[in-house]
């Protein structure tokens, strides 16, 4: 699912698929996903970006349909400001994941979207709350989502180290969503990071003519076409 659904006028279910994942570091966190919009077999955005900012500290990354997940990111970002008005200071990244929580719970019923709330302050660090369909908020040191990750599960639980440096974490993340972009076919396209720590915010792109081919990791020369 992925901000992979713009429902098309079919009268049976539309299947969605994507892949979303956000881990802490030693000093902040890194969330990433792929960039494919699905409607069923239907490709229908190579490049979507599905790393949205709640505030200059906060990022949300959203599964499920696209008009839904946006809807609740563009309500979050009206009550974040609010907020941050009134206090006159930046937010925390668990109220701002509690908003979104709230958002989601309170649309239960109508709402289909699973989000990963990602960031750092100067109370916590860096922190990353998952937001399932149900609208339950949990926290963890990593999460994923989308039907991407159901083949990373084992890949995370074995790589997954505490304390990992911006670098490891990164390439960890990139690790990851190589190998569910490859098995999931609803997922694809390019990979988007974005890293969140004290010093700031810093987005990366890796194209899809760039990321390297993971049967058997072999080099792109030794692929046979």
């Amino acid at each position: 699912m992925g901000v992979d659904t713009m429902m098309a006028s079919t009268s049976g279910p539309v299947s969605m698929g994507t892949s979303i994942i956000a881990v802490t570091f030693d000093g902040g966190v890194i969330l990433g996903a792929d960039s494919r919009t699905s409607t069923g077999n239907y490709v229908a955005n190579r490049v979507s970006d599905k790393i949205t900012s709640l505030c200059d500290n906060v990022y949300t990354l959203r599964s499920g349909s696209a008009a839904d997940t946006q809807a609740i990111a563009s309500y979050v970002q009206h009550f974040i400001a609010q907020h941050q008005a009134e206090e006159g200071d930046q937010i925390s990244v668990k109220t701002a994941a509690s908003l979104v929580k709230m958002m989601a719970y309170n649309n239960k019923d109508a709402l289909q979207a699973g989000l990963i709330v990602a960031g750092y302050d100067k109370h916590a660090g860096g922190q990353v709350y998952s937001i399932s369909l149900g609208g339950t908020m949990t926290p963890a040191p990593f999460a994923m989502s989308g039907s991407g990750s159901t083949y990373i599960y084992g890949f995370c639980d074995k790589h997954w180290r505490d304390g990992m440096t911006q670098q490891q974490a990164h390439d960890f993340v990139c690790r990851a969503l190589r190998y569910a972009m490859t098995w999931d076919a609803s997922s694809g396209g390019c990979i988007r990071t974005v890293t969140i720590s004290a010093s700031g915010v810093k987005r990366e792109f890796l194209p899809g003519s760039e990321i390297p081919p993971t049967y058997g990791e072999l080099g792109r020369d030794r692929v046979v076409a």
